[in-house]
């Protein structure tokens, strides 16, 4: 096999996703975001559901996910993703359905409609990305946000007596009859990287098969909104953010 075989596509173990287009992508450089959307266009293109896929995105960071993409998708508004995908997926039961959000929007004001969507038990899967702090509007502290983690709002750090505990969302839907499979992974490492596509693909079979709503919670660093490099980042999600927010299956019926 001469070099120009070798760098055929079918034959280059890692190639950019097919359903990638080439925009250049916004995200701050160490973000996690470009990852994720790297996982969901491969998942969609090895279940061969790029011409069935319809994506929800709606404010914050996430919204661009249709700019990079290469599948319908609908831009919901803020914190109504889940209502909008329960819409789709009942009036086209035969398309994939999933919602794309940040913490500041699923968690914030967004709750009611994501218990709401998962306690009827929508076939819809929701990828959420917590990053713990509003990385959009400036680094204001988010539902997310750790106790004593410092933000724009809260620049003593989070105080339970003032602003309460962290969400801990997936949690919370792991307890309504309606989810099928929740599940929390993060994408700092390249093992990290595989659990989260092979979740992602569980979630999406999940929601084709009728059994109800799957969340993917990604735990995520957002540098810029934490004041720190990418590495920092990195190094300071693993040490706080996880203990937090333990990485794993929370539930799978």
């Amino acid at each position: 096999m001469d070099i120009n075989d070798i760098i055929k596509p079918e034959n280059l173990v890692y190639t950019k996703p097919r359903l990638m287009n080439d925009n250049h992508m916004h995200y701050c450089p160490g973000c996690s975001h470009g990852v994720v959307h790297k996982l969901i266009a491969e998942v969609i293109d090895e279940l061969g559901m790029e011409e069935k896929s319809v994506g929800v995105s709606p404010v914050g960071c996430s919204v661009f996910a249709y700019n990079y993409i290469d599948i319908d998708w609908i831009e919901a508004a803020h914190g109504r993703a889940p209502a909008v995908a329960t819409a789709v997926k009942r009036l086209m039961p035969d398309k994939l359905v999933f919602t794309y959000q940040g913490d500041g929007d699923l968690a914030a004001i967004g709750t009611c409609e994501t218990i709401q969507a998962a306690n009827r038990g929508e076939n819809i899967a929701i990828i959420f990305i917590n990053n713990a702090i509003y990385g959009m509007t400036g680094g204001q502290m988010a539902p997310t946000t750790l106790i004593g983690m410092k933000t724009a709002t809260t620049p003593y750090g989070r105080r339970v007596d003032l602003n309460g505990y962290p969400f801990k969302v997936s949690d919370t839907m792991a307890l309504l009859e309606g989810t099928c499979y929740v599940t929390r992974q993060s994408v700092h490492t390249p093992a990290a990287v595989r659990k989260a596509k092979a979740a992602i693909k569980k979630a999406f079979q999940n929601s084709m098969a009728g059994k109800g709503t799957s969340m993917v919670e990604i735990v995520s660093s957002c540098n810029s909104g934490w004041k720190m490099s990418p590495v920092d980042a990195n190094k300071w999600m693993s040490e706080h953010m996880f203990s937090q927010y333990p990485l794993g299956d929370i539930k799978d019926i």
